[in-house]
């Protein structure tokens, strides 16, 4: 029992080296991951696991996605997630958000570079806005849990993602067409996720864009999806077993 067990110990040792490797030599890039409005670092806890598992170096905190605007959220939550993969001697640091987290790259992307930015991959984002914002924003109930960032997601030209411009990275988005959350379709035009129109979350500079059987809230962990982010953290563009699979269009 005592040599099986040693044997075990070894095992389990060799199964993290490569991780303590990466972070020891720099060798592996690094994934910030940024959750939704309202969520936890949990929410993203499963493409955390996958990522380490594919062998990169991985940032993943909560942070207060009611409690402040989105200026102040972008700065102070991403700027940690930096220093992070900077000390870790990573050469590219990848991003991988879910719904509001994508805003807040894109806002972080408006005044700063990085000369080690890799690969974006944005889960539901409403890069155009939000329908549902803009029907909800005037309730008492919805501006005390969804604060000040809740406030700014609206498809009004001074929304904060109408007012800003393009960002250069390489950028991949995937969003849903099956709503999980229906009561919310009919206040949003066409194919939704349930929060988010499949229109809204386009944007102009993206790289390739994927649309799937997935619903807003649980779209970061279905295994296809993080199977697509892995492949476009590698390849820069998502994978299409059947080119005829009408779920996976390019824009």
């Amino acid at each position: 029992m005592k040599k099986i067990l040693i044997f075990k110990v070894v095992l389990f040792s060799f199964a993290f080296l490569p991780v303590l490797f990466a972070h020891a030599s720099g060798s592996h890039d690094c994934v910030i991951l940024l959750h939704g409005m309202g969520r936890t670092q949990n929410a993203m806890k499963k493409i955390e696991k996958e990522l380490i598992k594919a062998g990169y170096i991985v940032w993943n905190e909560t942070y207060p996605s009611t409690k402040k605007p989105i200026e102040e959220l972008s700065v102070s939550h991403i700027d940690k997630g930096i220093s992070y993969c900077n000390r870790c001697n990573s050469k590219q640091i990848h991003f991988v958000t879910h719904s509001l987290g994508g805003i807040l790259v894109r806002y972080f992307l408006q005044d700063h570079t990085l000369d080690n930015l890799g690969k974006i991959v944005m889960l539901s984002p409403p890069n155009k806005g939000s329908e549902v914002a803009d029907y909800l924003k005037d309730l008492g109930l919805y501006e005390i849990m969804m604060g000040p960032a809740g406030q700014q997601l609206g498809t009004n030209a001074d929304s904060i993602p109408k007012k800003m411009k393009p960002v250069h990275a390489t950028i991949g988005v995937i969003t849903g067409e099956k709503g999980s959350e229906s009561w919310f379709s009919p206040m949003i035009p066409g194919k939704d996720d349930g929060k988010v129109s499949v229109e809204s979350a386009k944007l102009d500079e993206m790289s390739d864009f994927l649309i799937v059987k997935s619903g807003h809230t649980f779209i970061m962990r279905d295994n296809s999806v993080i199977d697509q982010i892995k492949y476009f953290l590698k390849n820069g563009k998502f994978e299409r077993k059947n080119p005829l699979n009408s779920s996976c269009l390019s824009h």
